[in-house]
């Protein structure tokens, strides 16, 4: 039997992390390759929480839930949380272990490989079983400049998966779903890191971007201040809010908590217009899943052209003004 587990991450305000449903939904693709899979997952936290998340679990294709709760287990904590992950590991034996890449999962799947002695392919934008049965997870490397795809010689084959690189299942998945309770065993075990409080960002850009559905993006190309200024005024003209690429952040145009690609957020909104960005890899690993891409750049031969639905050839500080007056005229006309 091929077991493919994925870890489930309670988020701060007590929900299911949304990258859950997503690996769920890949995971059930890659099923469709393996001999007599069971997908599982792992859910750790506090007492009587579960509860919440029983029938979310039943509609997204999970025969088995593997439960630790334990009051002690309220807030995250490295130390309790990967040893109830390794001990769960070393009972079921699964031959894949998917971590959402969340800064939880970044800190937890490295010390779970660790502690089994296999490999972990992090940050990956695709998975895929190959003809072998082996997972095979594919992620930038070089500096993104390549894609590379990792295979692992040891088990269980471990990745972890950024959020939003795949969709979740666009109707329910049902199956009779158990739910397995496990008595977690960290009474011995010293917290080196308390739970003091957590700090909400209130910065609303960011907040923004993480749910617009129009993100207007810029790039080198907008070369200063000016040309981000006209960034906004577009962005604004559209109903959309304004994100960034690495080269944009470097030269100082834009801060690095709007920045998206393989070092920044990942974005699935349903319209991403790209301005003077070249399209390199590390930016399109952030933005691809975009419902519909649309690009301006003076280059012919950009590299972000071979990504979009529409394409723009010119340049953003000639092309923006125009939209924008014609936005803003048709405003006005309503």
């Amino acid at each position: 039997m091929s077991n493919i587990l994925l870890y489930a991450e309670v988020t701060k305000e007590n929900y299911l992390h949304t990258v859950l449903f997503e690996l769920a939904n890949k995971a059930v693709e890659l099923s469709k390759k393996l001999t007599n899979p069971e997908i599982s997952a792992l859910l750790i936290c506090k007492t009587g929480l579960a509860d919440n998340f029983k029938e979310a679990f039943i509609n997204s294709g999970f025969d088995n839930v593997y439960i630790a709760e334990n009051n002690r287990l309220t807030y995250y904590s490295t130390e309790l949380y990967s040893k109830i992950a390794i001990d769960i590991i070393n009972e079921i034996k699964p031959e894949i272990v998917l971590i959402g890449a969340t800064t939880q999962g970044r800190d937890i799947a490295p010390r779970i490989a660790a502690s089994l002695h296999t490999g972990l392919t992090a940050d990956c934008i695709d998975l895929d079983i190959n003809e072998k049965g082996q997972l095979a997870a594919t992620r930038p490397t070089f500096g993104g400049k390549l894609m590379a795809t990792i295979l692992c010689k040891t088990l269980p084959q471990m990745a972890t998966i950024r959020p939003k690189v795949f969709k979740p299942a666009e109707k329910n998945i049902t199956k009779d779903t158990k739910f397995i309770y496990i008595k977690p065993e960290i009474e011995n075990i010293e917290k080196k890191v308390e739970f003091i409080e957590f700090v909400k960002n209130t910065n609303t850009i960011i907040n923004e971007l993480d749910s617009a559905n129009i993100i207007v993006a810029g790039g080198k190309g907008l070369k200063n201040e000016a040309g981000f200024k006209l960034l906004k005024d577009f962005a604004t003209s559209i109903g959309g809010c304004i994100a960034a690429s690495r080269g944009a952040v470097e030269i100082g145009l834009a801060p690095v908590d709007i920045q998206v690609g393989q070092t920044g957020k990942t974005v699935t909104p349903k319209l991403y217009i790209a301005c003077g960005i070249s399209g390199a890899i590390q930016h399109i690993v952030g933005m691809q899943e975009s419902d519909k891409i649309i690009a301006i750049n003076n280059d012919k031969n950009a590299p972000i052209f071979e990504h979009s639905d529409i394409g723009f050839i010119g340049d953003a500080f000639e092309v923006l003004p125009k939209l924008i007056d014609h936005f803003s005229n048709n405003s006005e006309n309503q």
